[in-house]
């Protein structure tokens, strides 16, 4: 018996049903890597960042996240090489799908039972997702933007129902606006810290802050 088809999952209509002690034998998931691409490119490499967003409550496969996933990376890859962006999948599948499998062979009906004991033995897992929650994310630089949007457009098609675009106000991924983290990088309130920031904490001796050499304290 095959894979059932991912519309008989598509809707959030049970309780979130997770791996547990209790529910053991649980498939792997089909996605394993989140992170792709120039991962460790530092934060000021990538500036521009876009988002696939989430415009139905629903539920999405693993399977449908490692092919959409497979998909942008295979685009970007191809048109700007394979250090010039990094993808990261932001949907994670932890509910656990259940199917009560039925005999479908010749005098089937004689043996199977029907709607009895019909509680389903899990065959895969699916992340749970909501309105306006971003299931994928790419950073690039800003001369590959018609590159990353047209690689998420062709990711989308992986997934069922709506999904939106956008283009984020944020530096990289960032919790900052452009203008504050130039301005924040420029005066030493932060810090490259891989693909992320430090904030300065304003502790430790004067002689090593970076704020007070420069005069900004």
């Amino acid at each position: 018996m095959g894979r059932r088809p991912a519309r008989c999952y598509r809707y959030q209509k049970n309780k979130p049903y997770i791996k547990s002690r209790y529910c053991r034998g649980v498939p792997e998931s089909k996605i394993r890597i989140y992170d792709v691409g120039n991962k460790a490119a530092n934060v000021d490499l990538f500036p521009f960042v876009a988002h696939l967003v989430c415009d139905e409550k629903q539920q999405i496969s693993s399977e449908a996240l490692e092919a959409c996933r497979v998909a942008v990376n295979k685009y970007l890859t191809k048109n700007i090489g394979k250090d010039a962006y990094h993808i990261r999948v932001r949907a994670h599948p932890f509910h656990v799908l259940r199917a009560n499998k039925m005999l479908s062979c010749a005098g089937a009906d004689r043996l199977s039972s029907g709607m009895r004991h019909s509680y389903g033995k899990p065959i895969g897992v699916a992340a749970r997702v909501n309105i306006g929650q971003i299931l994928l994310s790419v950073r690039a630089k800003d001369a590959h933007e018609k590159f990353v949007i047209e690689a998420i457009r062709r990711g989308k098609f992986k997934f069922a129902g709506r999904q939106k675009i956008l283009k984020s106000l944020k530096w990289g991924f960032t919790k900052y606006p452009r203008e504050v983290y130039v301005e924040k990088r420029r005066n030493g309130e932060l810090a490259a810290d891989g693909n992320q920031v430090k904030v300065h904490n304003r502790r430790g001796p004067l002689e090593k802050s970076v704020l007070y050499q420069t005069g900004m304290e």
